[in-house]
């Protein structure tokens, strides 16, 4: 047996042991790898893209290449920061013309274990065909490669580095530079975006002292039924929108969270209107996809259009059972919506409690990952 054959089963011992006894704490890959973290189970990958580590890497380079964008400006992870849980720190994001999407960037992290992508489409499951959105789409212009496709592939083709990356992670293909093998290294690599190593992760596994006592009380009443929280953010991943290889029957879970009501029957502003853009069905309206809370201390705005600043804010909407917005053109009462939550009810919280939740929020950051060079600008571009 050739000793690179080896490598797989290395790296999941490596990553799911301690580094001796009665340390919790897991080793983290030296390379790009699917291997689920700690507690994760096994991610579903595409029978026609299966991981390899010269592909993940392959991606990463793409993800950060400006080529990838019509004028040259601007990059996939232009808008998916690594320092941000690659976020983009924006209450909506602003595409490589100065074009304004109408919602905020997502968090990459765990991407490969959700069940939908974007904020309100349940038809798009596959990062392979995510990517072609920002890169094709004419509005709003993201990457602005509408009708340039030839012209981006020969500027990865002029590249010396490039010709060898897409021969090594698609061998045996006789045109290995092309779109189909362009998004599917990116998919690869987005997959490899994978953590699990925060406070509460390692409260999780055993290590004592990872939580503060605060932030252990925040646990309880996240996990508490009289906030709710985890019923929508809950799980290994904490949010509801999930896909395993296990995964049998996908559910696509979207909430109304009464954050607009425009018009006393739960209205959203007309430009942002959820799974009803999609649909048009009227039970549809104002129903987005629940993010993961991972990191969520680091990924300010919130909510699909980033119009609450603070995770102060966000404990404010829910605590109210909706937001209230006293004038202006969104002016309404978000409790009073009927097409809100079930799981949006409000709730009172002392001042301890308040701070405890807090702390329990920070205690999701994954501050390792933020700095993983596995996962880093390879050409030393971002912000």
């Amino acid at each position: 047996m050739k000793p690179r054959s080896l490598l797989p089963a290395l790296l999941a011992l490596a990553f799911a042991a301690g580094c001796g006894d009665g340390d919790t704490t897991p080793m983290r890959p030296t390379v790009l790898t699917a291997t689920p973290p700690p507690g994760f189970p096994a991610m579903r990958i595409p029978a026609d893209n299966p991981f390899t580590r010269e592909k993940a890497e392959l991606g990463r380079y793409l993800f950060y290449d400006r080529r990838l964008s019509g004028n040259q400006t601007q990059s996939c992870g232009s808008c998916h920061r690594q320092s941000l849980a690659f976020t983009d720190g924006r209450a909506v994001s602003e595409g490589s013309t100065g074009d304004r999407t109408p919602r905020g960037a997502m968090s990459l992290v765990n991407v490969g274990y959700t069940v939908t992508l974007t904020w309100a489409n349940a038809t798009l499951r596959q990062l392979e065909r995510q990517a072609l959105v920002p890169m094709f789409g004419e509005r709003p212009v993201e990457l602005g490669l509408a009708g340039m496709e030839a012209a981006m592939l020969e500027r990865l083709r002029a590249d010396a580095r490039y010709p060898g990356m897409f021969r090594a992670a698609f061998p045996g293909q006789a045109e290995p530079i092309s779109l189909d093998h362009v998004t599917k290294a990116i998919a690869t690599f987005e997959r490899a975006i994978l953590g699990a190593d925060s406070p509460y992760d390692r409260s999780q596994r055993g290590e004592s002292g990872a939580l503060s006592a605060s932030a252990r009380r925040g646990m309880d009443l996240y996990f508490g039924e009289r906030l709710e929280c985890f019923h929508c953010h809950g799980g290994f991943n904490l949010t509801d929108a999930v896909v395993t290889a296990a995964t049998r029957i996908e559910e696509t879970p979207f909430h109304n969270t009464g954050l607009y009501n425009v018009d006393g029957d739960g209205a959203y502003p007309a430009s942002n209107t959820g799974v009803h853009e999609v649909t048009q069905g009227a039970s549809d309206m104002g129903r987005f996809r629940a993010p993961t809370l991972r990191n969520i201390a680091l990924t300010a705005p919130y909510m699909h259009d980033g119009s609450i600043a603070t995770l102060e804010g966000v404990i404010d909407h829910y605590a109210a059972g909706g937001r209230t917005i006293a004038s202006g053109p969104n002016a309404g009462v978000g409790s009073a919506s009927p097409l809100r939550s079930e799981f949006v009810r409000g709730f009172i919280l002392d001042p301890r409690e308040r701070a405890d939740l807090i702390a329990f929020l920070q205690a999701l950051t994954d501050d390792a990952l933020v700095r993983d060079p596995r996962f880093s600008d390879p050409f030393g571009n971002e912000l």
